[in-house]
Order: C-alpha cells, then structure tokens, then sequence
C-alpha cells in the first residue's frame, strides 16, 4: 500500500505524543503526517517517516551496474546530445510572465 506523502507538520506538545505515542506513530507509518514536537514553546523534534531512496555513497555501485553502450554507440550519443545542445542555444529565451 503506497503511503500518501504530505507535506503539513503539525506541531504537538511531546507530553501529549508520550502519552499517545503508539497512535502518533501509525500516523507517521500508515498516513506519512510528520509531527514538530514542542517542549513549551520550543520546537525540539520531527516525527515523520523515514526518507526512501538511495545513499550516495552508493551511487558508484549503482552506475556500474547499469548497462553500458559499445563505444560506437557510445559516440553517436555523445554526438547527438552535442548537436541538441548547440540547436538549444540557437533557441530565443522565452519570459513565460511577459504577456
């Protein structure tokens, strides 16, 4: 089940999310909220579900594994994305707010 993301951060007292910690935390598990926890009238933590992704650290694991092109192939690319980059200068600047 793909969890909603949401970008609101509610802010909750941290006695409140002690005494409901368990209900707080399928919150964050099943809804994707994320918590500011205050201590008086102080933020002094997030509660929130954990990012998903990749770590850097293993993006060159990641890109060996990928497939790679034969070199002629490899240079027919680079070829092309050479002549789409000098038509894209060649292409005027556009003021999308200009009317």
């Amino acid at each position: 089940m793909a969890k909603p993301k949401t970008s609101l951060h509610r802010t909750l007292s941290v006695t409140e999310v002690a005494r409901n910690f368990a209900k707080y935390l399928n919150r964050v598990a099943f809804r994707g909220e994320r918590f500011v926890l205050m201590r008086g009238r102080e933020a002094v933590a997030e509660l929130g579900p954990v990012p998903v992704g990749k770590r850097l650290a293993e993006l060159p694991d990641l890109l060996a594994s990928l497939p790679h092109l034969p070199a002629e192939e490899a240079r027919r690319f680079a070829e092309d994305l050479a002549a789409a980059r000098s038509e894209l200068i060649q292409v005027p600047l556009h003021d999308p707010w200009r009317s």
